[in-house]
């Protein structure tokens, strides 16, 4: 007997339901970016190695899916190489090439790539797969879509502004509350100076950005393993639990930071940041969450990240910004600044809540009862003029007993049916039967047509 089939852990097939889902949020995040602006591109799956190697720090590297090199890739090996070398290592030896980890390495290789054929600023959104070997739990996946959007060229924080409207109207647009952390890289900069520990900002920001996860006493042990001094996280102690409201933490860390140049350029941006919000505050939660690292090695300024106020799953949206990104790939100076909507997580959250719109469950609004030969020609035109007017619409396609047809409607969650018969062919009318109420009402085409367009 055959092995039942199966697909690798952290992946997932989406039946018909689930992707009418999908394509709900998927549809909604995608309105947004387009009415503020933002023009679609496309990646491929895989890039060349050395394009993604040592964009997200040592655990990021960890994770990315190496693609073995065709042929005999241990050709150019010496067998010391195959059995001495380390297995990380020895991946990048017969691997050129790796399944994308996020969209934003890409997109930076894209406007290099491409930066004569660009407008700046560039204003960009994507929505596709990414993949990261992690270890599969409840809202973590090895395969999953970010929805990101991102402008680069410019370094005014209304983009930053603009993002975190952009933030608001997706999700009050799909009835979600939610909290939007804000903070700054070169706040987190400016401590580790004031810390006496300006090298070790990427141990620093990796081990906070672990907070909710381990505790303080988890971050303050990895820091401690890592070789930060004890004195250095004596004076970070307190900050990793700082209370108040925003404006009460930005003014005890005006005086914390008073000797830090770059801490006090943070906090100024995240100043003039919050004063735009001001202007047209967000329905949202809008909080300063000092403890916000987002451990990605590229963020220099602006770091910004969306959890669900009513489900405990983790980040649902985040980003921020990157000064030099397009740097690695000869292009310096080049500033931009983005966000990424885990579509997979947010699937999660509405599906808990049960906040997907009836709408979102439906695919085919009209299903025609097959009579036989002579019904279906009357019915062929009529058919084609629904769904010319947009109205999804099926005809059974076996003259099946009646029973069984309206077995199918039920099934597919069908809304209306269509009885054509010869009374119908005779008279120029339809009988309209709308499932869920049993009412039937006689209508001509082009009544067909309005009322089925009105029940959209």
């Amino acid at each position: 007997m055959a092995n039942k089939p199966s697909i690798p852990k952290g992946t997932r097939d989406f039946s018909p339901l689930e992707m009418a889902r999908r394509n709900h949020i998927f549809d909604t995040i995608r309105r947004i970016f387009k009415v503020h602006g933002f023009l679609p591109i496309e990646t491929p799956a895989m890039e060349n190695l050395s394009s993604l190697m040592g964009k997200y720090g040592d655990e990021g590297d960890k994770l990315l899916f190496k693609i073995l090199n065709s042929g005999d890739f241990k050709a150019l090996l010496s067998p010391e190489d195959l059995s001495q070398t380390p297995a990380g290592k020895l991946g990048t030896m017969i691997s050129g090439k790796g399944l994308r980890y996020d969209l934003t390495v890409p997109f930076a290789r894209f406007v290099v790539q491409h930066r004569n054929e660009l407008t700046f600023p560039f204003k960009r959104y994507q929505i596709q797969p990414v993949w990261r070997a992690d270890r599969p739990q409840r809202g973590r996946y090895r395969e999953f879509y970010q929805c990101d959007v991102d402008v680069i060229g410019s370094t005014s924080l209304l983009n930053e502004f603009e993002l975190i409207q952009i933030i608001d109207e997706v999700f009050t647009a799909l009835g979600l509350k939610v909290v939007i952390k804000l903070n700054n890289r070169k706040v987190l900069a400016g401590i580790a100076e004031v810390i006496g520990a300006p090298e070790r900002m990427t141990d620093i920001t990796v081990a906070i950005d672990k907070l909710e996860k381990i505790g303080q006493e988890g971050v303050l042990a990895e820091l401690e393993q890592k070789g930060l001094s004890q004195d250095s996280i004596q004076k970070l102690d307190p900050l990793l639990l700082m209370e108040g409201s925003t404006q009460e933490k930005l003014e005890f860390l005006k005086k914390f930071l008073k000797a830090s140049e770059i801490g006090n350029e943070g906090l100024s941006e995240l100043g003039r940041l919050l004063d735009y919000v001001e202007t047209d505050p967000v329905g949202a939660d809008l909080e300063f969450d000092l403890t916000l690292a987002r451990g990605l090695n590229y963020y220099t300024g602006s770091i910004l990240e969306v959890k669900s106020a009513e489900v405990s799953i983790g980040s649902i949206c985040g980003g921020g910004r990157y000064d030099d990104l397009t740097g690695i790939f000869g292009l310096e100076g080049v500033s931009g600044v983005g966000i990424s909507f885990g579509a997979d997580r947010i699937y999660d959250v509405l599906n808990q809540l049960e906040r997907f719109p009836k709408r979102a469950t439906l695919d085919t609004t009209l299903l025609f009862v097959n009579f036989g030969e002579t019904e279906v020609k009357h019915i062929i035109p009529i058919l084609g003029s629904l769904r010319k007017n947009g109205i999804a619409t099926e005809l059974y396609p076996e003259q099946a007993k009646m029973k069984k047809q309206m077995t199918y409607a039920n099934s597919r969650e069908i809304p209306f049916v269509a009885l054509v018969g010869e009374q119908e062919i005779q008279d120029g009318h339809i009988t309209l039967k709308e499932m869920e109420t049993g009412k039937q009402e006689r209508l001509t085409p082009e009544e067909l047509v309005e009322r089925l367009s009105s029940a959209k």
